[in-house]
């Protein structure tokens, strides 16, 4: 059983989310995740470590804590990330009202 490979991307991600602090996770911290969770490279990691940070601030799946001072150099899980969540969870909602709404006239229509 082969397991499917995740991208720098999404051990950065999976490693912000489990150091859980809200000023985010430093780049040094999810390095040290990555290597111990998935046995990588320390050296050959760094690089791709910090190309996917990059490229996730880039593309919105991650962001800068803060731009300058302390905590500048942490990371957030970026805004994308949290609607996708919000709407995932909103569409099984909208279905089960809308089931309600439909009874609800069936029973006016009814008396």
């Amino acid at each position: 059983t082969e397991e499917k490979k995740l991208t720098y991307l999404q051990m950065a991600q999976e490693a912000i989310k489990a150091e859980g602090g809200r000023t985010g996770a430093s780049r040094q911290a999810i390095l040290k995740y990555i290597v111990s969770k998935y046995a990588a490279d320390p050296d050959k990691a760094k690089t791709y470590v910090n190309a996917a940070l990059k490229k996730g601030v880039e593309s919105g799946h991650l962001k800068m804590a803060k731009e300058s001072g302390k905590g500048a150099g942490c990371y957030k899980i970026g805004e994308t990330e949290a609607e996708k969540k919000k709407e995932k969870k909103a569409k099984p909602a909208e279905k089960a009202a809308k089931p309600k709404a439909k009874e609800g006239a069936k029973k006016t229509t009814k008396k």
